[in-house]
């Protein structure tokens, strides 16, 4: 298909914190500006999977529920009819990995600037920074506390 004529993508990080659900509210925004359709896509890891510890088995992760949940998140943040427009991915990785390869081909890549870990009072996270040194399209990096109007 000639590239030209495809709606722009617009994938976003969701992590259910408070700027990625900023996050989600400005990549919805921004579509909807440009005729875009966006592509929330939320990333789950066994923790010491890439480690050189004992192999990693989570017993307590079910990928059902965590898709649920990533589905009600987003219904929460944008209701019924604005959460039926956005297509959700739950993908398993490196939250940086996986935002990085979901954004191959897309026209932005829209995350929070401040995830679920690390210091309450860094401007960003660790997942926004490398998103930015990493991402192959342009990149917006949404702060949970500016209102998307």
């Amino acid at each position: 298909m000639d590239r030209q004529h495809e709606a722009p993508r617009i994938v976003v990080g969701v992590d259910g914190s408070p700027s990625s659900q900023a996050a989600l509210r400005w990549a919805v925004r921004y579509a909807g500006l440009v005729g875009g359709r966006v592509e929330a896509v939320a990333a789950w890891d066994l923790a010491g999977a890439a480690s050189w510890s004992a192999p990693a088995v989570d017993t307590t992760f079910d990928e059902e529920e965590a898709e649920r949940r990533l589905v009600e998140e987003v219904r929460t943040v944008l209701g019924e009819d604005g959460a039926s427009s956005v297509h959700q991915r739950l993908v398993r990785g490196n939250p940086v990995d996986v935002l990085v390869d979901a954004a191959q081909g897309a026209d932005m890549l829209v995350v929070g600037s401040r995830g679920r870990g690390g210091f309450s009072r860094a401007l960003l996270g660790s997942v926004s920074h490398q998103t930015a040194l990493h991402a192959p399209c342009p990149i917006t990096i949404v702060r949970a506390d500016v209102p998307v109007q």
